[in-house]
């Protein structure tokens, strides 16, 4: 490319990227910055509704609550950024489990051999969901509908095939359980307060997909084919490995959502998950992803699931019928997403 050819029409052009801007421009252009307000409101409305919300041991409460399902907000935002959905995230967080569980018990085996082959088994699907996605060129929405429901009818059918029950026998008394409970589901206490080390996992995750995003060649990548895959294409951006391996993102982080579930139990219902992938994608559109692609990022995710700690734990505070969850739910994705579209505009007006 070229600057030094005039341009056509006689206007005198400047590339937008060397455009000078104001520190509030920039602020005004983040992503994340109609859920941070969203955020800030939900914390002043309970801690005026709710006295017990802003005890000390709350805050364990509120950012567990957050980290479960931050963990999963971060990829699915990454993915959404990309230009994809996955479908199958939440249920795929189950099957994870349910193969570190049944392959170390009817195996008899140390549970880090369940482990292992658990992150194996979830990866792959990742792949797969990717590979389908780049070679049939059907929307993911169809792909990951399809994982969703063959992985929910698998979690059934072979718990039951091979426990006879729809749960998975304990394996508390095994080999390696000890220090697997310590990697995904122990507990710290830190001046009264109890936090599950599942918020170091996501803090972690939260920061290695911002450095991706921003630091890197693939975040790159990320933003352009969620921008427009075959003008990416045409600058030779690799769209078919950078979309599979933002599958196996979601993959990874499922396989880690999955043990926390398992070494917190013992035992895994073969039910459970099943809606949950809608929740960490309202995550994601709650901190800023465009459902459309191209445009979000892992911090607003992070402050998406923070709202859902915050509303989630501040309805039981206050003392409220837990009905009215899905209402607060429903009113923050309006809100957040109409927040986020009238600033999007603000910026592009003052350009």
């Amino acid at each position: 490319m070229s600057s030094s050819a005039p341009p056509s029409d006689g206007v005198d052009h400047v590339d937008e990227r060397l455009l000078r801007t104001t520190p509030l421009k920039k602020l005004l252009a983040r992503p994340e910055l109609g859920s941070v307000v969203g955020a800030f409101a939900v914390f002043v409305f309970f801690a005026v509704v709710a006295d017990s919300f802003l005890n000390p041991s709350s805050l364990g409460t509120v950012l567990y609550a957050a980290s479960t399902i931050g963990i999963m907000a971060v990829p699915v935002a990454l993915l959404m950024i990309g230009g994809e959905f996955d479908l199958s995230a939440g249920v795929l967080v189950t099957s994870s489990a349910l193969v570190s569980s049944m392959f170390s018990y009817q195996m008899t085996a140390n549970v880090w051999v369940g482990v292992g082959v658990s992150l194996l088994v979830t990866l792959a699907i990742g792949v797969f969901n990717g590979f389908m996605l780049t070679r049939t060129k059907l929307p993911s929405f169809i792909i990951t509908l399809g994982t969703f429901l063959m992985l929910t009818g698998l979690n059934l059918g072979l718990t039951k095939l091979i426990s006879g029950t729809v749960s998975t026998k304990s394996i508390a008394d095994m080999e390696g359980f000890p220090s697997a409970r310590k990697l995904f589901a122990s507990e710290a206490t830190i001046g009264g307060v109890e936090f599950k080390v599942t918020i170091l996992w996501w803090f972690g995750l939260v920061a290695l997909a911002t450095w991706i995003l921003l630091r890197t060649r693939f975040g790159n990548w990320i933003f352009a084919v969620g921008g427009g895959a075959d003008a990416a294409r045409a600058v030779g951006v690799p769209v078919h490995r950078t979309k599979i391996g933002l599958y196996m993102a979601v993959a990874f982080c499922a396989w880690i959502s999955g043990q926390h579930l398992l070494f917190s139990f013992d035992v895994v219902q073969s039910g459970e998950g099943v809606g949950n992938e809608l929740i960490y994608i309202i995550a994601a559109v709650i901190g800023g992803c465009l459902i459309t692609g191209g445009y979000g990022s892992a911090i607003g995710s992070a402050v998406g699931a923070l709202i859902f700690g915050m509303t989630s734990k501040g309805i039981v505070y206050a003392e409220w019928n837990p009905d009215w969850f899905k209402f607060f739910l429903g009113a923050m994705l309006l809100l957040a997403t109409l927040l986020n579209a009238w600033i999007r505009k603000r910026v592009e007006a003052t350009k």
